[in-house]
């Protein structure tokens, strides 16, 4: 394709895009960033942090005292300027994750690197979770980007700096210490004791420069669920909501536990299978997929987690010979997964409980993220610890140029 319909390609996409998001994406006035601005502002105010209730509402900050530390410039910004900031930010890690993810499979098919990306920048846009995450403020994408870089540029190569960014993830939202369970599952033993002490000493240091928020967070705001909503809600895409919608009463603690366990087990036989292949992308895929699963809440805009799976899909389906059955099943899956997540679906079950329709239907995320964790497929065996002959691994590939990278035979990849 010459560079004259690349580009009107991607202009006719980002149009469409913006004309669906325009007119069919809920406006939240990014509701979930002016929480953190206001309990912020409150704070620096004199005011206790939790003690911040956003006014018409019952929602209050919810997250650990350190990441009250790395939103206090916000203190000295206009609600404006904290709103471009807020989508700048996210703008950006978003496109460096796709650059990044995407690189084997533009190395492999010889795609123009911007152009790929471009198009998928464009079909992010359309993506439900990412459209919540970029409308309610949300800091999903920075959290998702810290633990990538971490396992992907870091950990997966040894280096001495593995484990700090899911560490410092960790103590921003305490939902990505799944992450360290994961090294500690896959034998990563200095990566999980640098991610575990990094997390800790970010915690420590938010103790001692707020004694009180600390206390307050750990006895008290950490266990009050009403903080966070109902658990019926359904926005809540987690085995927990699951659970909750079934019946109108209390929901079953049992049964979740039940749930939690299976899913846990094939999370714990795919990362190691994963990893003993050196399949990085899809250990960080299995593991945000988990993380959003048994987590008592996942709202939708988590959901995020999902798209390293959804890049694996394409990636495995186009390395697959063309006109193959495996070929058409993987990309199938990608594309009716993705539009399944785009399309709102569970909101028309909106309030309903019980009912076999219901429980399709209102948990149809659940679902998706069920057949991502066991479908989606692990890069080839490779034969004793080399890499299959050929194949672009992520470390191999210099994303900006789209080119596989030789390494020499002695480095350790």
């Amino acid at each position: 394709m010459s560079r004259g319909r690349q580009i009107a390609t991607v202009s006719a996409l980002a149009a469409a895009a913006l004309v669906f998001v325009v007119f069919f994406a809920q406006r939240h006035g990014f509701f979930d960033l002016n929480v953190y601005y206001g309990a912020v502002r409150f704070w620096t105010n004199g005011g206790e942090i939790y003690d911040f209730v956003r006014p018409n509402s019952t929602y209050g900050f919810t997250y650990p005292p350190f990441a009250a530390l790395t939103m206090l410039p916000m203190a000295v910004l206009s609600w404006p300027a904290a709103i471009v900031v807020s989508s700048a930010a996210t703008a950006l890690v978003t496109w460096w994750l796709l650059r990044l993810l995407l690189g084997p499979v533009i190395a492999a098919q010889r795609w123009t690197p911007w152009f790929a990306v471009a198009v998928a920048l464009c079909l992010v846009a359309v993506y439900e979770p990412m459209r919540e995450t970029f409308l309610f403020g949300q800091v999903n994408m920075l959290l998702l980007c810290l633990v990538a870089a971490d396992l992907l540029l870091f950990t997966r190569k040894g280096s001495r700096w593995g484990g700090v960014g899911i560490g410092l993830a960790t103590a921003i939202k305490l939902t990505p210490g799944i992450f360290i369970v994961y090294l500690l599952i896959t034998k990563r033993w200095r990566a999980a004791a640098v991610a575990s002490g990094t997390a800790a000493a970010a915690t420590l240091a938010a103790g001692v420069v707020a004694p009180d928020a600390t206390r307050e967070f750990w006895t008290s705001a950490l266990w009050d669920t009403d903080r966070v909503g109902v658990l019926s809600f359904i926005s809540n895409q987690s085995l927990q909501g699951v659970v909750a919608r079934l019946t109108a009463g209390h929901p079953s603690k049992a049964l979740w536990a039940v749930l939690v366990v299976a899913v846990l087990a094939v999370w714990f036989v795919r990362s190691r299978a994963a990893v003993a292949r050196g399949d990085e992308v899809a250990g960080l895929a299995f593991t945000g997929i988990i993380g959003v699963l048994i987590s008592p809440v996942t709202w939708v805009h988590h959901l995020v987690w999902l798209i390293p799976a959804l890049v694996l899909l394409v990636e495995r389906g186009m390395e697959s010979a063309p006109r193959s059955r495996r070929r058409w099943a993987l990309l199938g899956l990608a594309g009716a997964s993705y539009v399944i997540l785009s399309s709102r679906v569970v909101w028309l079950w909106e309030g309903e409980v019980g009912g076999l329709g219901t429980l399709l239907g209102s948990n149809a995320y659940v679902w998706v993220c069920l057949a991502l964790l066991c479908c989606t497929p692990l890069a080839p065996r490779p034969a004793g610890s080399a890499s299959p002959e050929g194949a672009a691994q992520l470390g191999d590939v210099d994303v900006a140029a789209g080119r596989p990278v030789r390494r020499p035979k002695s480095v350790r990849v």
